[in-house]
C-alpha cells in the first residue's frame, strides 16, 4: 500500500478503511454472491449472507457504499440486489416529493384555491 504521503515514513500503518472492521472478512465471500449458486438455494443462501450482516459493526456504512455505487449483484449492507434497487426507488421518490414540496409544485389546486 503506498504511504499516504511521500514525506510519512514507511512504519506508519495504512489508513483505517470501514472494510477492515467487517464480519464478512472472516467468511467465506462466495454466500454474499447467492446469485452464483443454483436457482433453488438463492434464498437460503442469501438469508446466511443476511445473517453475517446482521452482526456486522459497520453494516449501515457498508449499505451506504453499496447504494452509493449503485453495487449490481450480491447481499451488501444486509440487503440483497433486488432490497436495495427497492429502497434506492423508495428514496428517490422520497426526494422528488420533498423537491415538489419545497418548489411549491401544488399546480391546479394552488391555481384553482387562487381564483375564488
Amino acid at each position: 500500500m503506498p504511504r499516504p504521503s511521500r514525506y510519512a515514513p514507511d512504519t506508519l500503518p495504512p489508513p483505517f478503511h470501514w472494510i477492515d472492521r467487517a464480519a464478512c472478512r472472516a467468511e467465506d465471500t462466495s454466500i454474499f454472491f447467492p446469485e452464483d449458486f443454483p436457482r433453488s438455494e438463492v434464498p437460503l443462501i442469501a438469508m446466511e449472507a443476511k445473517a453475517v450482516c446482521r452482526r456486522c459493526p459497520v453494516m449501515e456504512t457498508c449499505r451506504a457504499a453499496a447504494l452509493a455505487r449503485s453495487e449490481p449483484n450480491g447481499v451488501w449492507g444486509g440487503l440483497d440486489k433486488d432490497e436495495r434497487r427497492a429502497l434506492r426507488r423508495r428514496q428517490q421518490r422520497r426526494r422528488r416529493r420533498n423537491a415538489l414540496k419545497q418548489g411549491g409544485g401544488g399546480g391546479a389546486a394552488e391555481s384553482a384555491a387562487g381564483t375564488g
